[in-house]
């Protein structure tokens, strides 16, 4: 039975990634906004839907090792698996200001959760300003995208240089279908999602696989995997701003939204060994994505490579290290 929930997982995945991103893409046509600033808020938020569910269910089982993992190893995981194998697929411009703009936005709070590391748990103060400062960003975002689209407007400019066109058959969408086929897609993704980390998971502790392997691991990338059909998708029909602007809203949303909303319902430990490495090790990885889009405006299909290679490294690390494997 495990294995019918992978395979089905999948295939909800993928045909949901699909939907998303067509919905998405023509959501931003049509109210005339970014599709980076759509990717960060509609695609964002929507792929890490499962990340939310899965960790408030393990924070209420005091499985904090799963709730916290499940973040800090997406979070990882939406950097080095997706991003690199979406750059491999096609280079991901980072030109627009936005994108540079997110990517500080994602370093801050992955600083700011270094620092929750050594108080050794998330209070639910914390956790409210999370929340808080998640919401205001997401206001400035949108007030700074209007005051954008005013100065082109009145420099008679309609086209940006980080905006796309619809492909041929989406034209044929209006608002409210995309709208409907963007939710239709976050089902799929959050179901589907479900469906893999509990068959992945279970096969797992079939085999002695500990919680905070699982939650670093298994259960995100489980839960990234509506990220990785997506980037795939948008990478496919060269929809980059999707693609970066989905890696960087559900960083943001993991850190922010996620973890905030946890600590709100209960405060949630933070493991010595999560935070001694892991929580350290996302932090580096935010502070290379901004020093790559600060000098070569770029993730080419070399640096996505050396960032899949990492990864590969980071979970094998997690699988023989005997200081991880409690």
């Amino acid at each position: 039975m495990d294995y019918i929930y992978v395979v089905l997982g999948l295939v909800l995945l993928f045909v949901g990634g699909e939907a998303l991103v067509r919905g998405s893409v023509v959501i931003s046509k049509r109210l005339g906004i970014s599709a980076i600033l759509i990717g960060v808020v509609v695609v964002g938020f929507g792929t890490s839907a499962p990340e939310l569910l899965v960790s408030i269910k393990a924070s209420l089982n005091n499985q904090p090792d799963i709730a916290l993992g499940n973040v800090v190893g997406s979070n990882i995981a939406n950097v080095l698996l997706i991003l690199g194998l979406a750059s491999v697929l096609t280079p991901i411009m980072c030109k627009d200001k936005a994108i540079i703009r997110d990517a500080c936005a994602v370093l801050v709070s992955s600083i700011a959760l270094l620092g929750l590391s050594y108080l050794g748990v998330i209070p639910r103060i914390a956790g409210a300003l999370m929340l808080s400062t998640l919401v205001m960003y997401l206001f400035y975002a949108y007030q700074s995208e209007r005051k954008d689209k005013a100065r082109m407007i009145a420099a008679h400019d309609d086209e940006t240089a980080h905006e796309h066109q619809a492909q041929e058959f989406d034209d044929k969408l209006g608002l409210l279908p995309s709208i409907l086929l963007s939710i239709v897609g976050i089902a799929m993704l959050v179901f589907g999602a479900d469906c893999l980390v509990k068959g992945a998971s279970n096969l797992a502790r079939a085999v002695g696989i500990s919680e905070a392997v699982i939650g670093l691991s298994l259960v995100a990338i489980g839960t990234s995997l509506p990220e990785l059909a997506t980037a795939i998708s948008a990478a496919a029909k060269k929809q980059t701003d999707v693609v970066i602007g989905n890696v960087l809203g559900s960083n943001l949303f993991n850190i922010l939204s996620i973890l905030g909303i946890t600590a709100i319902i209960k405060p949630v430990a933070i493991g010595e060994q999560i935070g001694a490495f892991d929580i350290p090790f996302t932090l580096a990885i935010s502070v290379i994505t901004v020093v790559v889009i600060f000098t070569l405006k770029k993730f080419g299909r070399l640096s996505g490579a050396l960032f899949m290679l990492a990864y590969v490294a980071y979970i094998a690390w997690l699988y023989f290290n005997a200081s991880v494997v409690a």
